[in-house]
């Protein structure tokens, strides 16, 4: 029996916002500070975004990277040290726009007295600056950021300690997230899940998603729903269709 939806849990890079190309643009600058033989552009850092951790990308990078330096891990978290300032200050400077029916999706939950959770592998201080400029401040119960575990997703620690912190049985709660790492995570947890897919990851896997829209929809401008309840209709997805989409998780 699947009881009413007690908690919303959300990955924040690509889901509450197009943040990316700010991550992007301040790695590149990092690399050229730090004089690394490294420059990610769309292309390839897509491809890098299937390693989850700015530090273990990172990491990948320079293991795949001819007459690049081996860096140790103390150094490779200097250089993230650097980047995680310069998005800090790109964050400020350029600011970021929520994503279609975020913040309207959000407002519903807290004024319904579900419980909201950030689950994400960026590090604390990205997060912290990113709900601020948001207008997000407080929003959040619950905040699991960067190292918080020992390992990222796909692992489903981060969504597992969200178990824990909540007090939550698997079908109290959902997940968004737009990424299969992020849906493996969540799902490793026994959460359903709901995908809207980012600029970066539109070319994922989300077979076993419970729903897959574009965005969550916006009154005048509903979300096609690609998988899931409803599927081939057009919704703006609010707690009504999340009901839906656990209804059909548990099926």
């Amino acid at each position: 029996m699947v009881g009413k939806l007690k908690a919303l849990l959300w990955d924040l890079d690509g889901t509450l916002a197009e943040t990316e190309e700010l991550h992007r643009e301040a790695f590149n600058r990092a690399f050229a500070h730090f004089g690394l033989p490294l420059y990610w552009d769309q292309e390839t850092y897509a491809r890098l975004l299937w390693t989850t951790g700015g530090k273990e990308r990172l990491k990948r990078a320079l293991e795949e990277t001819p007459g690049a330096p081996g860096l140790s891990w103390e150094e490779i978290a200097e250089v993230h040290r650097y980047k995680t300032d310069l998005y800090l200050k790109l964050l400020r400077e350029e600011g970021v726009a929520l994503r279609p029916g975020v913040r309207r999706l959000l407002l519903e939950a807290r004024e319904a007295g579900v419980a909201l959770a950030l689950c994400t592998t960026t590090s604390p201080e990205n997060a912290e600056a990113f709900l601020e400029g948001a207008g997000l401040s407080g929003w959040f119960s619950l905040v699991l950021a960067g190292d918080v575990v020992a390992r990222k997703k796909p692992d489903p620690g981060i969504y597992l300690l969200a178990r824990e912190r909540l007090g939550l049985a698997p079908e109290e709660g959902l997940v968004v997230e737009d990424s299969r790492n992020g849906l493996l995570s969540a799902l490793g947890a026994g959460f359903p899940v709901l995908i809207t897919p980012s600029l970066y990851t539109l070319d994922q896997d989300y077979q076993e998603a419970h729903a897959l829209l574009p965005h969550l929809g916006e009154p005048g401008n509903p979300a096609p729903v690609l998988q899931g309840p409803r599927s081939g209709e057009r919704v703006v997805v609010d707690l009504s269709y999340l009901e839906e989409v656990k209804k059909w998780w548990s099926t």
